[in-house]
């Protein structure tokens, strides 16, 4: 424990974000500089407890006592050790990951959680500028040849893990580039993609090789990848979206958030000078209130939209935890994003009964309704519908799992009673030698959650290929912990 008075005497801290009007001027991520000074001391707030509730908060099961220590005692090299033990990619848990080892911190029982996110990006940047991430080259070859449908967390940390034993690993993805949705949902001013595309330049020094724009199913199929591979993994991710068949659904300018944030992406990566979907100069409105709506919502300012109202249809969460949300599970409490930082509005508790259109059959409105929670689910208030203008509505809703394409259907993998690919304690579906991890599996879920089950399905692929595994053992592929 660096310094057993810290949680009393420093108070938590955390980077202070960039003005709101410079912010929208660019596409850079939203943070200042924090003092290296400064994070030392928070990480010293760490109590170093009996029992570390944060290691149960996190499904990577970081250790988080030990590396905020070694910040504390300015051991950086040393802690980032400790952190790459557990995680393949913190600089992407430590921008994009909604911390619930914050939530299950000891100290937030009744004070500020101890600042681990923060310390977690700031190990991960200080090991990169210092040099301290280096290829891990596999000193051996099994001859054993992997094939992983999918870029995202899941599959690039199975990949890793794979490539690092020995295994000849070929990640697949159908789109242009590596990366996901970590690539092509989340936008630059939450995670600039230099940061994946120097780990990516890690991986491929390190022998795993990544075929882009191709779609596994169709552009190979089936038999062609169990002919070519002694095994398979499924990280394609739960990338069926949610829709609204609401009355006017068809109207030109209704968009899923997948159609819609993708673009931007493509602009900042040079491929086009304008999105073919832009919220600029319109009224947008943003069909749910998660984080994929907040993408939604920063990604429209920074288009120049003329206004942005964000729909929830459930109600307003309360600002505190409350006896249903009780520590150390995650609370479902207010939260203020940097999106909602930079303006719109937010309305809770409203349903969409119809999408309003113009003669030409182009979207001019969305009709609203105040609801209540009834017997039968959400009921409408009889007197508060209203009409708002629009343009452009973007739909947020969430995923429902993934998609039945040819893959999963030439595969003829087994499906559990929500509609993922099933899988036993190995990650192995219901088909030899074909193993399945992240939200394909255990639907729409935290990047956390995707990285974990990327390692413990790659040590379920090492054993099954080679009898036994040095990889870390696998977590229990239905435990849900208290995230």
């Amino acid at each position: 424990m660096g310094d057993p008075k810290g949680f009393m005497t420093t108070p938590r801290q955390t980077p202070t974000r960039r003005p709101v009007d410079l912010r929208l001027m660019d596409w850079r991520e939203v943070y200042e500089d924090f003092p290296k000074q400064t994070l030392e001391k928070q990480a010293g707030r760490c109590m170093n407890c009996g029992i570390p509730f944060c290691h149960q908060g996190c499904p990577l099961g970081n250790l988080i006592p030990e590396w905020n220590d070694l910040v504390y005692r300015r051991d950086w090299r040393e802690a980032i050790e400790r952190l790459h033990a557990t995680n393949n990619f913190p600089e992407f848990t430590g921008t994009l990951c909604p911390a619930p080892c914050e939530a299950a911190c000891v100290l937030a029982i009744n004070d500020d959680a101890v600042t681990i996110k923060q310390v977690e990006i700031e190990i991960i940047d200080k090991a990169w500028d210092e040099g301290w991430v280096p290829p891990m080259v596999p000193e051996v070859n099994t001859g054993k040849k992997v094939a992983v449908v999918g870029s995202g967390p899941a599959g690039l940390a199975a990949a890793q893990q794979l490539t690092r034993v020995g295994h000849d690993v070929v990640v697949f993805e159908r789109a242009d580039r590596i990366g996901g949705l970590l690539r092509y949902g989340i936008p630059e001013f939450k995670m600039e993609k230099a940061r994946l595309d120097r780990r990516l330049e890690q991986m491929v020094a390190e022998g795993t090789h990544f075929r882009a724009s191709v779609d596994v199913g169709t552009d190979i199929t089936v038999e062609q990848l169990r002919a070519d591979f002694d095994a398979v993994v499924l990280a394609g991710g739960a990338t069926a979206w949610r829709d609204l068949p609401a009355e006017g659904r068809d109207a030109e300018g209704v968009y899923q958030a997948m159609e819609f944030l993708p673009w931007a992406n493509h602009v900042q990566q040079g491929d086009l000078d304008a999105p073919p979907i832009s919220a600029e100069g319109k009224d947008v409105v943003i069909i749910g209130g998660g984080d994929t709506g907040a993408d939604c919502l920063g990604t429209s300012h920074r288009q120049g939209a003329r206004s942005v109202t964000q729909l929830e249809i459930m109600p307003t969460p309360p600002e505190h935890r409350t006896e249903n949300m009780p520590w150390p599970t995650y609370p479902m409490v207010y939260r203020v994003s940097s999106a909602h930082e930079e303006g719109g509005e937010r309305l809770f508790s409203v349903n969409t009964t119809e999408f309003v259109k113009d003669a030409d059959g182009t979207l001019a409105g969305i009709r609203i309704v105040e609801v209540k929670r009834g017997e039968s689910g959400f009921e409408p208030i009889e007197g508060t519908e209203r009409e708002l203008p629009a343009q452009l509505v973007l739909l947020a809703m969430g995923f429902v799992g993934p998609e039945k394409g040819a893959l999963l259907n030439d595969l003829q993998v087994d499906l559990d009673e929500r509609g993922n690919v099933a899988r036993d304690e190995r990650y192995m579906s219901s088909v030899d030698g074909v193993f399945v991890a992240g939200d394909i599996g255990r639907g729409q879920s935290l990047i956390v959650w995707a990285i974990a089950e990327g390692r413990s399905a790659a040590a379920g692929v090492d054993e099954w290929l080679t009898g036994r595994s040095v990889l870390p053992r696998p977590i229990d592929p239905g435990d849900r912990q208290i995230a």
